[in-house]
């Protein structure tokens, strides 16, 4: 209509190679390229068995003192057996609590951070240990 046509890209150079739009890398090398050995598997860091393995929110401050706080996520195995000093989720007079097991007097007690070991709670016959828990996501 005006007597110009849209613009064209110059005719290749003789001996030039590769399609328009390729990525060739110009310029020094990262030196960080000799180290990165692919992205961050968390699951890999984290989870040892996807099948037992579950991440529970935590409501309360009952163990804030071991780092545990409310609105924190837990990962939890339920493979795992638990052991005197673990962390576990147990099923407590009909709830889910999160608790530290201890061993007093040859006797497993839960014990929460707020409470005196005195008061803490005998592991009774219909208290069941959900899983042990592994690792504690905080917010910041």
């Amino acid at each position: 209509m005006f007597g110009m046509g849209l613009p064209q890209p110059p005719p290749p150079e003789a001996g030039s190679q590769g399609p328009v739009g390729s990525v060739e890398a110009m310029g020094f090398p990262s030196p960080a390229r000799d180290y990165y050995n692919g992205g961050i598997d968390l699951n890999r860091l984290l989870i040892r068995d996807r099948t037992s393995t579950f991440l529970m929110r935590v409501s309360g401050n009952s163990m804030a003192s071991s780092g545990i706080s409310h609105g924190d996520e837990v990962i939890v195995d339920r493979a795992l057996a638990p052991r005197e000093g673990s962390v576990v989720i147990a099923i407590h007079d009909g709830e889910l609590v999160i608790r530290r097991l201890v061993s007093r007097h040859g006797t497993m007690i839960l014990s929460s951070d707020e409470q005196p070991l005195g008061q803490a709670e005998a592991v009774a016959e219909e208290t069941t240990i959900w899983g042990v828990v592994t690792r504690c996501l905080h917010h910041v």
